[in-house]
């Protein structure tokens, strides 16, 4: 029975499927008509065009998180994301407000890398090795209950766009920093920081080990062995191919990526940074851009004085992103007409609470 509801729970109405493109954008235009300032809808960067172009405002995840703290009139927010943005969304409204994830499985692979029973048997581990000479730091792409977690043990959250600013001001609080879920954005923050390889490690979940060779004295950053399955897939190849077929090109990569490609790159950073970049760069420059690929594809075709394209020409679009599409974004609209919104987004009170501590440490900053 469980299997059944949870399968309904994602099956679009028969009137829905029915409809032709046209026909569901003029539905989504009317009821957003219809609701007002009672709709917020924001969006990332990387969904799809056919939603992104409904959204009442669109960014990377601090953006939207700003957004989404600053916004207290809606009543409905539909979040064009993933599920942890739409979490954050929750954790941050007020209580009058209800937040929408048009997909539940619209998720994250990064932020399932950690949960939080994982997290505190690493807690225990690294506090026995090391005592109480480390602060909890987690990227916002990880559940509530992560972010909880760092906001009980006075550690923050950050996102690619503030998180040396963020580093910086947990290495001001404490000795070492714990870092969550993804390694590489934590490995690349940090070495630009100037703390070497050499002085962090890596704690693996799966096997509940430290990966470190030196003197556990020595460590600065235990990074958590996680990861985003689209950024790790651009490669030192991509690179070396690129390169060769464009010697003119500009390589400017996210930090989600691995060390050796964002040293090989030639500039690194955010998504909005990227964005900006492009767009401030001059006519008929090359880029190729190591990040999701609805979005590279959207700058390549608003950029047109510019030639933009990936770094791998193999890469696809980031698969959980995708699950918001067009069809679904009208079912969560309807839903809110028909006086029965589904797919609501609800943190639990006292997870909301403590989570709610990390993300006003980062909003402060």
């Amino acid at each position: 029975m469980k299997v059944l509801e949870s399968f309904q729970a994602h099956t679009l109405p028969e009137h829905i499927r029915t409809l032709s493109e046209k026909q569901m954008e003029n539905r989504v235009r009317e009821i957003k008509r219809e609701l007002g300032t009672r709709l917020f809808m924001p969006g990332h960067y990387y969904q799809k065009d056919e939603v992104i172009q409904f959204a009442d405002d669109t960014g990377d995840s601090l953006q939207l998180a700003k957004t989404a703290a600053a916004n207290k009139e809606a009543e409905y927010i539909v979040f064009c994301g993933v599920h942890f943005m739409a979490e954050t969304a929750d954790i941050l409204s007020e209580d009058h407000q209800t937040v929408l994830l048009p997909d539940l499985r619209a998720g994250c692979s990064m932020a399932d890398m950690a949960d939080i029973n994982q997290v505190e048997t690493a807690w225990e581990v690294l506090q026995q090795k090391l005592g109480d000479t480390m602060i909890p730091l987690t990227y916002v792409n990880s559940t509530a209950a992560i972010k909880a977690f760092c906001g009980e043990h006075e550690g923050a959250t950050l996102t690619s766009s503030n998180a040396s600013d963020m580093l910086q001001w947990a290495f001001a609080q404490k000795e070492r920093i714990l870092f969550l879920p993804d390694q590489h954005l934590g490995r690349n923050t940090a070495y630009d920081l100037g703390i070497p390889l050499e002085k962090m490690a890596v704690w693996d979940p799966i096997n509940n080990k430290l990966e470190y060779e030196g003197n556990l004295e020595d460590i600065r950053m235990i990074l958590w062995k996680g990861h985003c399955s689209v950024h790790e897939k651009f490669t030192m190849e991509n690179v070396d191919n690129v390169r060769r077929e464009h010697q003119d090109v500009n390589i400017i990569v996210h930090p989600e990526c691995t060390f050796d490609v964002v040293q090989a790159a030639d500039d690194a950073g955010s998504t909005n940074k990227i964005i900006k970049t492009i767009q401030s760069a001059p006519s008929e420059t090359k880029w190729a851009v190591g990040t999701e690929m609805n979005l590279v594809n959207r700058l390549a075709q608003e950029e047109t004085d510019k030639t933009v394209f990936s770094l791998n020409p193999n890469m696809c679009p980031c698969l959980t992103m995708n699950r918001i599409d067009l069809p679904h974004l009208l079912w969560s609209l309807e839903s809110i007409i028909e006086g029965k919104p589904h797919h609501i987004i609800e943190v639990e009170e006292k997870t909301k609470r403590k989570a709610l501590s990390a993300l006003e440490r980062m909003l402060q900053r």
